[in-house]
Parts: structure tokens; sequence; C-alpha cells
């Protein structure tokens, strides 16, 4: 009962995968409570056609197909009408689909092992969506039922497929909402005219979403030709029909940056299905924000829209309650995880957030970082994008949420809608190469293309970080080894042992960054070696600390050390 209650109290704090997963088991187990109804498809001869191989991890099916990249990116290409489109996608991805479910599922089995604690989630869960079909589009719901059916056979005794994918969608939100948004420190920005090296806008972003290694190691590109609305791409993981990054054949490059919110009371439109429509139906940022007002979120969200046809990037900001756009008609546009425009400049949520987290501190480093290199040109946008130093060169040792880069994003991304470029982060995080796809020329190939022949622009690769390859980088591979077991051990009793070895070289390996320590003093804290805990949070408390919130969960552990040496 007692790790059960640290396990609760420090859900705000700890590693992003704990929310989400514990949300997704909340999305499972619904299935078991509240049913719903399935969309009415009234030709499902699809489901009957199976894909043909044309090579180790290339696939076809009609005008559809599936390959897995030398920089293994899976690039998917699908078209036609909403479930023929998801039947599609779920059988030539149905390998990569599968193991990301085996991950989510292997890592709720080891994180909520008892079935009394599921069943108390799941009544919580049905409270949040049990409306959910009616905020999304029925062709969405069409083409994530014609996915499901690629799902494995294995979890139907949690709940049935086209359950568990629609719910996969939500819990992505739900996350966010439950853990106030400590859990992502997305960055983005826009340059253009005189700011960019061409001219031309140019747009760079970091998708800071971690779930652990293994849930970035299935990325997928996904082009789709719909039978309605404009031809558009999108970057993320296998079976998410929604989009946190993409750009459409117009121009119209979306990204998302959550912000805090308040807590909901039941689920709305998921924010990747509305960033999805956007991209699917917009081709002017007025296009993109009437969209946006028509959905209604059960989070914040920050949607930045950069649009070829307008030459400008704006920042939809959108609430629970409240929408607005902000507009600053300036050749740079940043964007981390607070709010900017007029309406929510009083708003108290906002407030606390720009001061208590770390948003602010990330914003003020874009802007100096941005301010250094003026004209930008790709390579500058990549270059920020990879940067792990904190204002002024500080310092922040590796991982730190201040950082622009945390060492923990699913992918990055920098557009050029003007040209239909787009470059995307090869693994790992955005340390690998940029590779370049060009909209243009992946559309006019469409369903005929040669599988055998690469999409990338070799000539526009941009090289990997050469992080990657110091020393550093190796140390830091084996702090995130290690702190993967301290967390475990802390969190869900996992037991480990950290030699006197071990622990120095734990330090040596990240000894600047303050959750270092702030990991060994809970260590010890749980072992009950209260002298060795209160040093450990005493240095974490000399280091630079992401926000606020961190810096009080730190404190209040040092006072129950000292309360507990005082009391011996």
């Amino acid at each position: 009962m007692k790790r059960v209650l640290r396990f609760i109290l420090n859900l705000g704090y700890y590693f992003i995968e704990l929310v989400v997963f514990l949300f997704i088991v909340l999305a499972l187990y619904l299935g078991m409570v509240i049913p719903l109804d399935l969309p009415k498809i009234d030709n499902k001869t699809v489901l009957e056609k199976t894909r043909t191989i044309e090579g180790v991890d290339k696939y076809r099916l009609d005008e559809n197909w599936a390959v897995k990249s030398n920089e293994q990116i899976w690039e998917v290409y699908i078209e036609g009408e909403p479930f023929e489109r998801g039947v599609a996608y779920g059988k030539l991805l149905e390998e990569p689909v599968q193991i990301q479910e085996d991950f989510f599922i292997d890592q709720i089995e080891k994180l909520v092992p008892s079935s009394t604690y599921r069943f108390f989630l799941t009544v919580m869960i049905g409270f949040f969506n049990r409306d959910i079909t009616e905020y999304i589009p029925e062709e969405y719901l069409a083409e994530i039922y014609g996915v499901s059916f690629s799902f494995s056979d294995g979890y139907d005794n949690l709940a049935p497929k086209y359950y568990r994918i629609l719910n996969y969608h939500a819990a992505h939100d739900i996350g966010h909402a439950l853990d106030d948004y400590n859990m992502v420190g997305c960055t983005s920005f826009s340059v253009r005219d005189g700011m960019s090296e061409d001219s031309s806008l140019l747009v760079g972003r970091n998708f800071d979403f971690y779930m652990g290694d293994e849930f970035s190691e299935h990325k997928v590109l996904t082009f789709v030709n719909p039978n309605k609305g404009f031809k558009f791409a999108m970057y993320s993981w296998a079976g998410l029909m929604g989009a946190v990054s993409g750009m459409n054949e117009k121009g119209i490059a979306v990204t998302i940056n959550a912000s805090k919110s308040e807590l909901p009371s039941k689920t709305k439109t998921p924010v990747t299905l509305v960033t999805r429509e956007i991209l699917q139906y917009a081709s002017t940022i007025e296009e993109a924000i009437e969209i946006a007002k028509k959905r209604s979120l059960f989070v914040s969200e920050t949607f930045m829209v950069s649009s070829a046809y307008d030459n400008k990037t704006v920042l939809i900001e959108k609430s629970p309650s409240t929408m607005d756009v902000y507009d600053n008609e300036l050749e740079i546009v940043y964007c981390t995880n607070h709010y900017q425009s007029e309406k929510f400049e009083q708003d108290e949520i906002n407030i606390g957030n720009i001061k208590n987290s770390d948003s602010k501190y990330r914003y003020d480093r874009l802007k100096e970082l941005v301010k250094e290199d003026l004209p930008l040109n790709t390579q500058e946008v990549v270059d920020i994008l990879r940067n792990q130093k904190g204002l002024q060169d500080a310092n922040l040792g590796y991982g730190n949420p201040k950082a622009i880069n945390q060492l923990i994003a699913h992918h990055s991304i920098v557009f050029k809608p003007n040209k239909l470029q787009m470059w995307v982060s090869t693994d790992p995080h955005q340390l690998g190469q940029f590779v370049c796809y060009d909209l243009a020329e992946v559309f006019k190939t469409g369903g005929h293309r040669d599988l055998n022949k690469p999409l990338i622009i070799d000539s526009l690769t941009i090289a990997e970080d050469p992080f990657l390859h110091s020393d550093a980088f190796t140390k830091f591979t084996y702090f995130k080894e290690v702190k993967k077991k301290l967390f475990d051990h802390i969190m869900i009793g996992i037991e480990y042992d950290l030699t006197a070895d071990g622990l120095d070289k734990f330090i040596d390996a990240n000894p600047e960054s303050y959750v270092t320590y702030m990991l060994l003093g809970e260590y010890y804290l749980d072992l009950q070696k209260n002298e060795l805990g209160k040093k450990y949070f005493e240095i974490a408390l000399t280091k630079d600390i992401a926000s606020i919130d961190e810096k009080n969960k730190i404190n209040s552990l040092l006072d129950e050390c000292k309360s507990r040496l005082e009391s011996n």
C-alpha cells in the first residue's frame, strides 16, 4: 500500500510513460464496461484482400504500399474511401501495429499488476470517454475501424479491437490532462522573409513525447491520398491515424504543442484528429482556424499552422473553454508550452504555467539561439533543435527539460511549405540523419511507386549529430539504462542493487543533471538510508532544476528524509 501511495503521489513528477500507460489501461478495460456502436460500413470486401510481398519489408495492396526505408522509417501510402484506407494501412503495417500494442500491454501489466486497481481506473475512464464517438468525424471512425481489423487477437479479452485503437487516440490527451502537462516539453519555431536564408517559410519542431525507446522504434511516415480533401503526409507511430506533425499538398504544415489545462470532466475530440482534419481540409490559415473552431477539446493545445499561401505562421491556442489566434505579423514565431495570445494573457492557469514550468525558459533559450544564427537555413534549424545547453550556453546536464533538446524526442521535423519539402529525423531522437521528402514528387507517383527506389532526396540529407559518436553519448546511454532500473525500483518495487562502483559510474555519466541526484535520493529514501537520501537531495538542489514544481518536489522529499532522521 505504501508503494502504491508513493506511485500515485509521484505521477505528476516522473516520466511520461507512467501516466500515458495508466490511461491506456483505462481505455482498454473500459471496453468491458461501456460498449460502443460500430461504424456502418456498406461494403467490406476490402477485408478479403491480402497484401503482396515485393521484398524484405516491402508490401503492396492494390494502389497502397508500405516500405521500410534504409533509414528504418516505415513509408506508407494509402488512398481511397476511409474504411478502405484504414484496412489497407492495417494490413500493410500489421507487424509494427501489433508490436506497438504488445509494447503497450507489456508495460501496462508491469506498471499496474493489480486487477482491482485496473478496475478502479476503468470506472474513472468510463466517465471521461462516455461519449467519445460523438466528437470524432464519421470519416475517421470508419478509418480507425478499418485499421482495427489488423490488431492482435491476443488482447480481445481486454476489449474489442475497434474500441482499443479508438481509445489509444484519446489516451494521448488523457495522459496530458491528468499529468498536468509536466510530461512534455515540445518546442517549435518558424522564420520567413529576411529571417530565412532563401526567404522562404521555414519551420522546425521537436516532438518531445517519450514512452521509452521501444516506443520510437517503429516510426511511420504516412502519405494519404483521401477521396475527399487534400493529399498530406504525417509522421508518427504505427496505429495512430491522427497527426502530431504533418504537411499537405497546399503547403499547410501543422504541429502541436501541449499547454497546461484545467482538469477535464469528459473526453471531446482527440487533439491528433483535429490536427489531421486541418491537414486534410485546410489550404489557408483561415480555413485551419475555422476547423479548429468547430471542434471541442478537453485539453489545452497550441496548433502551430504554417501556410505557403499566406506565407506566415500563426498559433491557434485552444483550451476546453476558449480559443484565440496568436498572429504577431513578424518574421519569427516561437512556440513552447504556454500561450501568447491576448485572451490568455490574464488566464490564471497560463500565468501559473509560465511561472512554474520550464516552458518560458525554453522559449527564452529558443529566441537566444534563433537570433544568433539569422538568417536561418535548414542545417541551422536542425542545429537549434539539437541544442542541449541552457541560456547563455549553461551546462544543464543531459536530458534537462529546460533544454531545447531533452534527448527524449519521438521525432524532430523541418518543413519548407513553399517547396513542399519536409525533413524528418531518424533514430535516436533528433540525433540521427534528417532525411528529406518532396511531397509533390511522392504524390505525383502515388500508388505507382517502384518500391525498390528510395523516396528521399539524398543530396538534401542533413548529417547526424556528432554527439552521437562521443564518449558523452555512450555515458548518457548508460545513464538511461540505470535511470530506468532506479525508476522501476522506486515506483514499482523491482529490486535493484546499486553497487558503489555503479553509483560512481552513474554520477559520472551525467554529473550536472539534477535528475541524477534526485533519483539517487529517492532510491536511498526507499531503502530507508535517509542520510544518503538527504545528501543527494541536497546536491540536486544545487543544480539547474527544470521548474519550480520540480524544486518543490525535491524539497518535499528532503523534508521527509530530515523528518525520519530526527525521529530516529
